[in-house]
Parts: structure tokens; C-alpha cells; sequence
């Protein structure tokens, strides 16, 4: 592996690990999967799997897109930066004014079958259209500007996603104590709000 391959697959799994690690509906219910161990192997393959496949797609179509129409590359980043910014947004609206019913419950009963985990962690995660944005156009789209390394790029960012679900799924239960105070979801979502903010305004003021 050359310095340039290496540099795009890095570049890869920092650009996916900032926009997989903002905390959604798909992330809390990994978090609660493994915070109760139930069904976490079946979770994190669904999600990991999931996001490769969408990202490979945007490698490729937007790709292909982009060669033929260059202004593509514009259009997206724009929608891609604009969404950012607004999910900055509402994260620091969260934690100006946390909702007491955001804690996780991590005690009780397991969340149902696994057969139902797994449904509703597809549902999550495939009729989610955020999920479309953040891998097929939006990663697609920082991957388009790679060339020839574009691939390594997104085997970069695929890898950020089996990395995070896996320490998510499978390092939720040391966390489960921790969790179960709404303060740590403003601490998470002051993250997510500085992470969405500078790359949506980069995103933004580049196109």
C-alpha cells in the first residue's frame, strides 16, 4: 500500500467516523441493544453490512455522475452541508434544553426477540433517509474527489462504520450506568453539534 492509497483510506475513516458517530435513532438503538447484550452480534453486522453497501454505491454512482455532470458535486455538497448545519442546529438546541426522557434505560428486560431486533434495526436503518445522505450522496460525493482513490476511500469509511457499531454495540454495557443520565446525552450531543457545525460549514463555503 502506497503513502497516496493509505492517505484516502485514512481520509476515509475519519469523514465516515464524523458523520456515524452523531447520535440518531440507528445509534440509540445499538445502544440499548447492547447495553441489555441482547442480539448485539446480529445489530452491529446489520448496520456495518448496511452502511458498506451504501457507501460502495456512492463511490460508485456519484462517482459516475460527477464525471458527466460536474455541477452534481456542487448540488451535493450544498444539501450535504445544509443538513449538517441543521443537525448541528437541533443537537445544540438538545443541549440547551435536554429532554429528562432521553436517558437510556438500560435496566429491564431485553428489547423483545432477536427476530425483532433485527427487524426493527433494518427498518432503522433502511428507511432512514439520512442514512442515504450521509453514506450514498454525501460520502459519494467526498470520495468523487479522490480519482483513481476513491475506493480506498470508501473501504476507509466502511471500516469507520464496523469499528464504531462494533465498539457501540459491544462497549455500551461498560456504559450502561453512565448512559442512564440525561447530562451524558448533552455531553454526546455537544459533541455531535461541533462535529456537524464544522463540516457543514466547510461543506457549504466549498462549493
Amino acid at each position: 500500500m502506497n503513502s497516496n492509497t493509505f492517505a484516502a483510506l485514512v481520509a476515509g475513516f475519519g469523514a465516515g467516523l464524523s458523520l456515524i458517530v452523531a447520535i440518531g435513532a440507528q445509534n440509540a438503538f445499538v445502544l440499548r441493544q447492547g447495553a441489555r447484550r441482547h442480539a448485539v452480534l446480529a445489530v452491529v453486522a446489520i448496520c456495518a453490512l448496511s452502511d458498506a453497501v451504501l457507501i460502495a454505491l456512492g463511490v460508485a454512482g456519484v462517482g459516475a455522475v460527477v464525471t458527466a455532470w460536474p455541477a452534481a458535486l456542487t448540488a451535493v455538497g450544498v444539501v450535504g452541508g445544509v443538513f449538517l448545519l441543521v443537525y448541528g442546529l437541533l443537537a445544540a438546541r438538545r443541549v440547551l434544553r435536554p429532554d429528562p426522557a432521553a436517558a437510556l434505560t438500560a435496566g429491564g428486560p431485553a428489547a423483545g426477540s432477536a427476530r425483532r431486533a433485527v427487524l426493527t434495526c433494518l427498518a432503522m436503518t433502511w428507511l432512514n433517509p439520512h442514512v442515504y445522505l450521509d453514506t450514498v450522496l454525501l460520502l459519494g460525493s467526498l470520495a468523487s474527489d479522490r480519482g483513481d482513490l476513491r475506493w480506498a476511500f470508501g473501504v476507509g469509511a466502511a471500516l469507520a462504520s464496523l469499528s464504531w457499531f462494533f465498539a457501540l454495540g459491544f462497549g455500551a454495557r461498560l456504559l450502561s450506568g453512565f448512559l442512564s443520565r440525561p447530562k451524558a446525552w448533552r455531553v454526546l450531543d455537544g459533541l455531535v453539534a461541533a462535529t456537524m457545525l464544522t463540516m457543514g460549514g466547510m461543506l457549504v463555503a466549498g462549493a
